[in-house]
Order: structure tokens, then C-alpha cells, then sequence
């Protein structure tokens, strides 16, 4: 079960998406992502059919105020996972509902095994700061990443657990 979490003023809850919630999801996405081609209702249900991918909603009750979504790649012997979204419903930020959805993704990716590896805006402060505090590692720069902005990406890593016990 994906974690729960609280505020000081209002509860929300972290579970499954669901189809229905894909125009919901878009119209977060065009609010966050205006200048970068934000994902349609389509794209979360293509995530939702692919038995690879695990997808996330944060609830106020029953209003989605934001989403989450991994892919669990690679084989048994070389185990690796992407994050592929997470966006949370500005009039919620700064309430733990991007903390808790990725406390979701993380477990995902912990108990699937291997790195995980993201991208993130080089001007998005915020989520740079929470993914470097969960042990992510800016690894790359991908130059013009975000169309049709333009805007560049880091690609950030996060190591395997028992790779970061060696260290």
C-alpha cells in the first residue's frame, strides 16, 4: 500500500490512479507544464495499460491533486527504473503531496531493485533540492530537452540500495 500523509490543516491520501482521472491529470499537466508540451489524457492511460509502469494519485477526499508515475525496466540481472512524471496541483504544493507521492515511487523502485534515474528542469529548484535529499545525484545534462520551451534537463541517478552500501 503506498504511504498516507497529513498536513497541519487537511489530510490527503497516496493510492492507485485510475483511467477516470486522466482528464484530470491533463489539466494539471497544462497548468504546470504550460511552455512544455504537457502530457494529454491519452498519455496517462497509455501509462496506465503498461504492465510496467506504476501510477499514482494524491487525494483530498476525492479531488486529485496530483500524480505520479515509474517504469520498472531491464531484466532480473540488470534492474533499473525511471521516474516518468510527478506533478502536484499548485494550490497543494508545499503540503508533503510531492514528498509522499515519491515516498510511493521510491518503494516501487527499491523493491523492483537497481538505479533509478530521472530528469528534471535545471530551473526547478524545488524538485531538484527534494531529489537530492532522498540520495539522487545529478549524473548528466541533456541540452534542450523540453520541447517546445527548450528548456535543458538534468539527469539525475539515484544508486541501487546495496550500491549505496558499498560506498
Amino acid at each position: 500500500m503506498a504511504p498516507e500523509s497529513s498536513s497541519a490543516s487537511r489530510e490527503f491520501t497516496v493510492g492507485p490512479l485510475r483511467q477516470s482521472d486522466a482528464p484530470r491529470c491533463a489539466e494539471l499537466e497544462r497548468i504546470l507544464f504550460p511552455g512544455d508540451d504537457p502530457w494529454p489524457a491519452r498519455a496517462f492511460v497509455s501509462e496506465l495499460r503498461q504492465p510496467h509502469v506504476r501510477v499514482y494519485a494524491a487525494r483530498d477526499g476525492e479531488v486529485l491533486i496530483g500524480y505520479a508515475a515509474i517504469g520498472l525496466l531491464g531484466s532480473a540481472a540488470e534492474p533499473e527504473s525511471e521516474i516518468h512524471t510527478i506533478g502536484v496541483d499548485p494550490a497543494h504544493q508545499g503540503r508533503g503531496v510531492g514528498r509522499a507521492l515519491l515516498a510511493a515511487l521510491l518503494a516501487d523502485a527499491e523493491a523492483h531493485g537497481g538505479p533509478l534515474f530521472l530528469e528534471v528542469r535545471t530551473d526547478n529548484d524545488r524538485a531538484i533540492e527534494l531529489y537530492e535529499r532522498v540520495g539522487f545525484e545529478r549524473v548528466g545534462l541533456r541540452k534542450r530537452y523540453y520541447r517546445p520551451s527548450g528548456a535543458d534537463a538534468y539527469t539525475m541517478r539515484r544508486p541501487a540500495p546495496a550500491e549505496e552500501e558499498k560506498q
